[in-house]
C-alpha cells in the first residue's frame, strides 16, 4: 500500500511496524499524529492464555523533526497488558538496537524503552 511507503519515509520505522496511526491533524503551523501500539503479543506471552490486552496508557507527546516547515508532534500510547494469573499490568519495552542508525530523538527512545 502506498500510504505505508509514505509513512515509512517520514516516521521512524519502529513506529510503523509496531503502532497504528489512529488520527492525524494538520494546522497551518503543525502536524499532530496519533499512534496506538498494535495488539501484538510478544512470543512468550502468546503461549500464556492468562495474558490479555488491558487498554492503553495515556498519550505521551513527543516533538519530532519538522515536516514541510510545520512542527510535528507524535502522540503515542503504549498498550497495557494484564496477566490475569498474577494481576500484573505491564507494557512492552522495545529493543532499539536495530534502529541505531535511525535518527530517533532521546525522548522517543526513552519512551519506547520504559
Amino acid at each position: 500500500m502506498e500510504s505505508i511507503k509514505l509513512l515509512r519515509a517520514i516516521l521512524p520505522e519502529v513506529l510503523i511496524d509496531n503502532f497504528d496511526v489512529v488520527k492525524f491533524d494538520k494546522t497551518s503551523t503543525r502536524f499532530d499524529i496519533y499512534l496506538d501500539e498494535k495488539k501484538v503479543m510478544m512470543r512468550e506471552d502468546k503461549r500464556n492464555s492468562h495474558v490479555i490486552s488491558h487498554g492503553f496508557s495515556e498519550y505521551r507527546t513527543i516533538q519530532d523533526f519538522p515536516i514541510r516547515g510545520r512542527a510535528t508532534y507524535l502522540h503515542v500510547r503504549k498498550r497495557k497488558w494484564l496477566d490475569k494469573e498474577t494481576g500484573e499490568i505491564f507494557s512492552y519495552s522495545w529493543d532499539l538496537s536495530e534502529h541505531e542508525e535511525t535518527r530517533l530523538n532521546s525522548e522517543f527512545v526513552s519512551f519506547l524503552k520504559e
